[in-house]
C-alpha cells in the first residue's frame, strides 16, 4: 500500500483538478506544466509539513514526499517559482491576470458554472493550507524578534549609535510581528475554509498588539527554554550557570554579586570553548585585517578582544561573506552579527559593575534579571547563528542535525 504521507491527501488541489482537463483548455486558461508542478510542489510541502497528526517524524513525510515526486518535476516547480516569484513586479502582474474579472468571466465560459465553482472551492482550499503555512512561519519568528528585542534592551543608547545602522535597532520587531499577524488573520485567513486544514484554534486565533505584553511573557519562556538548549549542545555545564545565576538571585544573600560572576564566566566559558584566542586572531587577519578595535596589546603580544571573540563565534570562525544590496555594503560583519558581538560585550560590561558594587536592592535585581533575559536573548541568535551559517564546528559544540526551530 502506497504511504498515505505520499498519498492524494497531501496533494495540491488546484494541481488536482486543473491535470483533469483538456490540455487546449488549460493552455487558454494559462496554467502550463511548470505553473501545475509548482502549485502541487508548494501546498504538497506546506500540506505536509502543518500535519501534526501524522506519527511519522516531519523528515520522514517530507522523504515519503519527493519519492513519489518526480526530480523533473521538483526541479521544473523550482524553477517556475524562482521564475515567476523571482521578481516582486513579474510576480504581481502574473497574480494579478488570474484575479481580473475579464479573465474570471473567460473561465466561467470556458469551464462551464459547476468546472468553475470547482476551481474556486480548489483554489480556496489550496489557499487555506498555505495561509496556515505562513501563519505559523510568522509566528516562528516572534521568539527570535523578542530575543532580539531583549538583547538589544542590554545595550546604552551610544552602544547603539555605534552599530552600522543604529536606525534599525530601533524598529519594534515583536509590535510589528503581532500586527502582521493580525492583519493576515483578517484579510486572509478569515477568508479561506481553515476547516479543512490542520489549523488549530490557537492557529485561528489572531495576535492582537493590544495583547502584547501578555503574548511576549509567554514567549520569553520559550526563548529561555530554547537557549538552554542550545547551549546544552555546546555544553552542559554552562547551563548550570544560567540556573546558577537565577537560584542565586532568588535564594542568596549575596545573589546580586554571585549571579553576575556566574553570567560573566558562563560567558568567558562560552567562547573560550569555542576558539582560542591564536585561532581568533588568525580569523581576524582571514577576515576583518583592517577593521578597528578588535585586539589588544598585553606584554608585548596582541590578544583579541571580547567582541572579536563573539565576532568569531557566532561566524563559526567561517568566512564572512555576503553580498552588497542598497541596504549593505558588504563589508566587515553583518548587522545581526555586529550588534549580538556588542550585546555580549556590553552585557558583559554591566555585570562586571555589579561584581564589584552589589548594594543588594531590588532595583539591582530588577536590572540583572533584565540582563540575564537580554543575555538569553543574545546567546539563542547567537547561537543560532553559528549553528546555521558557519563553515566550521567549535571544538566543543556538536553540528546541528536539523532546522533551529525554537
Amino acid at each position: 500500500m502506497q504511504d498515505p504521507v505520499g498519498s492524494y491527501e497531501s496533494r495540491s488541489r488546484v494541481a488536482e483538478f486543473i491535470r483533469r482537463l483538456d490540455p487546449d483548455i488549460r493552455m487558454a486558461l494559462h496554467f502550463d506544466e511548470a505553473a501545475i508542478v509548482g502549485a502541487d510542489l508548494l501546498v504538497s510541502l506546506c500540506r505536509v509539513l502543518m500535519d501534526d497528526v501524522a506519527s511519522q517524524p516531519w523528515q520522514d513525510r517530507l522523504d515519503a514526499l519527493f519519492e513519489e515526486l518526480d526530480l523533473a518535476d521538483v526541479e521544473t516547480g523550482l524553477d517556475f517559482a524562482l521564475d515567476q516569484l523571482g521578481d516582486r513586479e513579474q510576480a504581481t502582474a502574473w497574480l494579478n491576470s488570474f484575479k481580473g474579472r475579464d479573465y474570471q468571466l473567460f473561465a466561467l465560459r470556458l469551464l462551464g458554472a459547476a468546472d468553475f465553482r470547482r476551481l474556486g472551492e480548489a483554489l480556496k482550499e489550496d489557499g487555506a493550507v498555505v495561509a496556515l503555512a505562513v501563519r505559523r512561519g510568522i509566528r516562528a519568528l516572534m521568539p527570535f524578534a523578542v530575543a532580539w528585542n531583549d538583547a538589544l534592551n542590554n545595550m546604552t543608547e551610544n552602544q547603539r549609535k555605534a552599530s552600522s545602522k543604529p536606525e534599525l535597532l530601533s524598529l519594534e520587531l515583536a509590535r510589528g510581528l503581532a500586527q502582521v499577524d493580525e492583519l493576515f488573520g483578517e484579510k486572509i485567513i478569515a477568508t479561506l475554509p481553515m476547516q479543512l486544514t490542520a489549523a488549530t484554534a490557537n492557529d485561528l486565533s489572531s495576535w492582537r498588539p493590544d495583547d502584547l505584553t501578555e503574548i511576549v511573557t509567554g514567549i520569553r519562556h520559550r526563548v529561555a527554554e530554547s537557549s538552554a538548549k542550545r547551549l546544552e549542545r555546546e555544553n552542559s555545564q554552562l547551563v548550570r550557570k544560567i540556573r546558577g545565576a537565577k537560584d542565586a538571585l532568588m535564594h542568596s544573600e549575596d545573589g546580586i554579586s554571585q549571579a553576575a560572576n556566574s553570567l560573566i564566566e558562563l560567558i568567558d566559558r562560552i567562547l573560550r570553548e569555542a576558539f582560542s584566542k591564536d585561532e581568533v586572531l588568525a580569523w581576524i587577519e582571514a577576515n576583518l585585517p583592517d577593521a578597528p578595535l578588535l585586539t589588544y596589546e598585553k606584554d608585548g603580544k596582541t590578544q583579541p578582544n571580547k567582541r572579536a571573540e563573539v565576532l568569531c563565534f557566532v561566524y563559526r570562525g567561517g568566512p564572512i561573506t555576503r553580498e552588497a544590496n542598497e541596504y549593505d555594503d558588504g563589508e566587515g560583519p553583518s548587522l545581526i552579527h555586529d550588534v549580538l558581538a556588542r550585546v555580549v560585550v556590553a552585557t558583559r560590561d554591566s555585570l562586571q559593575k555589579f561584581k564589584h558594587n552589589d548594594a543588594g536592592t531590588q532595583e539591582e535585581k530588577d536590572r540583572l534579571l533584565s540582563l540575564l533575559t537580554g543575555l538569553e536573548g543574545a546567546l539563542l541568535l547567537g547561537l543560532s547563528l553559528s549553528q546555521i551559517g558557519g563553515s566550521s564546528t567549535p571544538r566543543q559544540s556538536q553540528p546541528l542535525q536539523h532546522p533551529v526551530m525554537p
